[in-house]
């Protein structure tokens, strides 16, 4: 069946994507590796290597669109690093029975902890006064009170899956109020739960999105939602770049529309627009929600393990909904 080797059979997998120490030494001898850390680079693979590619370990957020799985008529599985997966087409995976998985849990309260730090420090302006020390300046006269604060604050959170509930379980501890927008009411919590996003904003003084990339996500903080937030409004994004959009925002702190953002994420990353990268009313960060050694580690191992869990016969251990595995 699908997904066993006999003890002699070669696996032919392509590591897909930047080169990963973990990915690269995690496999045994049975598994013939075919590296190609960028799109152009598949285009060197024969004829003979893409017909027996068996499994696809995709390493970062390199496009794996249709019209890449489809060179691979042998395909089976696909396992991406990261939770998201708005970089694969897995609606066309699951067309073709090919199993697609990413690393959730692992990262959970990593992220968590970016999100909550990339708060406090846009409210309390840390960055601006670790620069006001390091210039001379406070040898002069004191820094300013910072105008933000975690103390008056009401969150709302745009999204509630497992990494919004570890943000909402920090928040809680240091006592701040939450509540969530999502599509449908999160099983097991107690927050207050906005089918409707504006109303939602209207309501609070600080958003922080964690929801999934994707077209259905597109653009969903636009100009009319930060109108909403208002002018004490705070806007943390640790999700994806798209689904903000970028010239609504960078318009709304121009205008004082909002008070400021936090950002670890961009819309053409790593391409951070000019006028984000001059405003003092905004923290930037380089994509590094989950980007600490022990963590990227545990996704590196769960990107190997879900896919030799596959080939020995076993059901992958974080298969994405799309594509549910049946029959192990």
């Amino acid at each position: 069946m699908a997904g066993e080797a006999g003890a002699t059979d070669k696996i032919d997998l392509l590591i897909y994507g930047p080169s990963k120490p973990v990915i690269n030494d995690g496999f045994p001898e049975q598994y013939g590796l075919h590296k190609c850390e960028q799109p152009g680079d598949l285009d060197r693979l024969t004829d003979d290597i893409r017909a027996r590619i068996r499994g696809v370990a995709v390493t970062g957020l390199v496009p794996t669109n249709s019209s890449v799985l489809a060179r691979y008529p042998k395909l089976e599985i696909v396992s991406s690093f990261g939770v998201g997966y708005d970089h694969i087409d897995s609606g066309w995976a699951a067309e073709h029975d090919v199993v697609v998985t990413n690393t959730p849990d692992v990262l959970t309260e990593e992220v968590a902890d970016t999100a909550l730090g990339l708060l406090i420090a846009t409210l309390r302006e840390f960055v601006r006064a670790d620069k006001y020390v390091r210039s001379g300046s406070w040898l002069t006269q004191p820094y300013p009170l910072s105008v933000g604060s975690l103390r008056d604050r009401k969150v709302g959170l745009i999204g509630m899956g497992r990494i919004g509930q570890a943000i909402a379980r920090r928040l809680d501890a240091s006592r701040v109020p939450v509540v969530y927008h999502a599509r449908n009411p999160a099983a097991g919590v107690s927050y207050q739960h906005y089918p409707d996003l504006i109303a939602m904003a209207k309501d609070v003084d600080t958003l922080i999105v964690i929801i999934p990339g994707g077209a259905s996500t597109a653009r969903l903080i636009n100009a009319e939602v930060l109108q909403a937030l208002g002018p004490r409004g705070v806007l943390i994004n640790v999700a994806r770049g798209s689904v903000v959009d970028e010239p609504a925002l960078i318009a709304a702190l121009k205008s004082g529309a909002i008070l400021a953002a936090g950002l670890d994420v961009f819309a053409d990353e790593p391409n951070v627009p000019d006028e984000l990268r001059m405003m003092q009313n905004v923290i930037l960060l380089p994509h590094i929600g989950s980007a600490s050694v022990v963590t990227r580690n545990a996704m590196d191992q769960l990107v190997v393990d879900n896919i030799k869990a596959w080939f020995d016969g076993k059901p992958p251990l974080t298969p994405i909904p799309e594509t549910p595995v049946r029959g192990r």
